[in-house]
């Protein structure tokens, strides 16, 4: 990789593989759930999400010139949206699986306005994309768990 924005698009090679992008949301799922329970888990996820994003839009923007617009190697978004998907849901290994999948079909499958925002401008346009469906997968989980909260989803 030419130089650290490469680097940080490409979650460290990450985007270089195949599948990166599913690859990328897997990893950013097992470390959510690995580092479940650092203190204040809850701040330091919405920090961390908040840098993820800001990250990825900057970085997603510089890589443009280079790798043109929105490369499959910049899986940075994979990341934001996957940290969205997760943020302030109770962490399970059924929560955090849901959360992967729901993510991963409204990341490709790109319904309602999704696609939409993938024509915003540079970095916006790579992220926006993914942090919607983020959003989406986020709330159904959250629904999930309002519907069926006995089973400690």
């Amino acid at each position: 990789m030419r130089n650290l924005n490469h680097w940080i698009a490409a979650c460290m090679g990450i985007g270089y593989l195949k599948g990166g992008g599913t690859i990328a949301a897997m990893v950013t799922a097992l470390a959510w759930w690995l580092l479940r329970d650092v203190e204040h888990f809850t701040v330091w996820s919405v920090i961390l999400t908040g840098l993820v994003i800001l990250v990825g839009t900057i970085t997603a923007t510089k890589v443009e010139s280079d790798w043109g617009k929105d490369s499959s190697r910049v899986v940075i978004d994979e990341v934001a949206g996957m940290c969205v998907t997760l943020l302030f849901v109770p962490v399970s290994v059924l929560s955090v699986l849901s959360g992967l999948v729901l993510f991963r079909f409204f990341d490709i499958v790109k319904p309602g306005y999704i696609r939409k925002m993938e024509n915003l401008p540079a970095g916006k346009g790579v992220m926006a994309d993914d942090l919607l469906a983020g959003v989406y997968s986020n709330l159904i989980v959250h629904v999930i768990l309002y519907l069926y909260p006995w089973q400690h989803f």
